[in-house]
């Protein structure tokens, strides 16, 4: 996956024998058994082999809004005490 927004083209990276250029596809993904269709994805092309690399951002987009979790509050992580012996002697155990 490229994320170059700032050039308009650069050189394949699969044939090197062709320019990639930024098209908006449509993007197919899979989530458990549904397919996911994605109009006017962005996605470098080559003209030449037809290698196709897609937007990082975007991809971290798209993968956030598919997320089952997304929306969820997090999970507070309980925060494992040190053992016994790594304990600060000095001060006294609260219970």
């Amino acid at each position: 996956m490229i994320d170059n927004e700032t050039n308009k083209s650069f050189p394949c990276t699969d044939c090197q024998a062709g320019i990639m250029h930024l098209k908006h596809l449509t993007y197919f993904t899979w989530l458990d058994e549904e397919l996911v269709i994605v109009p006017n994805f962005p996605a470098w092309v080559c003209d030449v082999c037809g290698r196709r690399e897609y937007d990082t951002r975007a991809i971290a987009w798209i993968t956030t809004l598919l997320n089952p979790d997304t929306g969820r509050p997090a999970a507070k992580s309980h925060r494992p005490r040190p053992p016994a012996e790594k304990r600060d002697s000095t001060r006294p155990m609260t219970k």
